[in-house]
């Protein structure tokens, strides 16, 4: 059975309507949800990063993912929306505690640097105007010989037609410059009725307002769009920890206690650049 994630429910500071997202999470089929907190700077006030509540405290007790016997994985996110360089703070102590790390550039100069340089988990797609650059080929590349992933939300589409419109042109736009490969689709949702299941984001519908949330109209295959909210979505995770501990050269897993012969690898898509460094040369 796949495991399917939304690594982008928008944080909100009621408890009660963080806590049904995160149960219409679980109850669509979700086994890992991120909790998203947006940090957008502004020349005219310094901001301070926002601090994540822990998620003992918004949630008593996580429900229990459909069809499985854990509960769901709850994670913190942070995503910085950037329209100037010196938004991005490589050395700052507060992006420690998030367990996800994603940037929003709202310029080309910025979309190459964050694809190139900046050591982040998720580079986001704007879906609420058209973008005033295109996507290249060589950062989007760099990026995926990176190990990160570009990320689409959906749930603005379904509020809005001018929104819509944006969402599918960017997302198009994106899906063309990397041939359906490292995309992760997401709801960005602030409502429960906004949450849409995996496998309705991923097939066909033939109702025009479902038409926005799904994966084949963003120009992605079956198999891509399943991997968007599946496989791509775990590669993010797997960078996450990885980029947290040993700067990626050194990956840890529990072994099942049936089989505590075989150890699992990481998937080699999923493989950070360094890790792939390491391994000894068998020629």
């Amino acid at each position: 059975m796949s495991a399917f994630m939304d690594l982008n429910l928008s944080y909100t500071a009621e408890k009660s309507r963080l806590r049904s997202l995160v149960d219409t999470a679980a109850h669509l089929g979700f086994s890992t949800v991120a909790i998203n907190y947006l940090f957008e700077p502004t020349a005219k006030k310094k901001q301070e990063i926002p601090t994540p509540t822990p998620i003992s405290d918004l949630i008593d007790q996580l429900p229990v993912v459909q069809g499985r016997s854990r509960p769901i994985r709850v994670l913190n996110r942070l995503t910085v929306v950037m329209s100037d360089a010196s938004h991005y703070r490589p050395n700052a102590a507060e992006y420690r505690s998030f367990d996800l790390l994603a940037v929003q550039p709202t310029t080309e100069k910025l979309f190459h640097a964050a694809c190139m340089t900046y050591d982040v988990d998720i580079i986001c797609i704007s879906v609420t105007e058209k973008l005033p650059f295109f996507f290249r080929r060589a950062p989007v590349s760099g990026a995926a010989e990176r190990g990160l992933v570009f990320e689409v939300a959906y749930s603005a589409a379904l509020r809005d037609a001018t929104l819509r419109r944006y969402t599918v042109g960017n997302a198009v736009a994106l899906v063309d410059s990397c041939k359906g490969k490292n995309i992760i689709l997401s709801s960005a949702a602030e409502q429960p009725l906004e949450l849409r299941g995996p496998y309705d984001i991923t097939n066909l519908y033939p109702s025009v307002a479902h038409l926005a949330v799904r994966g084949l109209l963003f120009g992605l295959s079956d198999g891509d769009a399943k991997e968007a909210v599946s496989s791509s979505c775990r590669c993010a995770v797997l960078h996450a920890e990885t980029r947290r501990t040993a700067s990626g050269i050194i990956y840890t897993m529990k072994s099942c206690s049936d089989s505590s012969s075989q150890q699992e690898a990481p998937p080699a898509a999923c493989e950070s650049p360094a890790a792939k460094r390491a391994k000894p040369d068998t020629q």
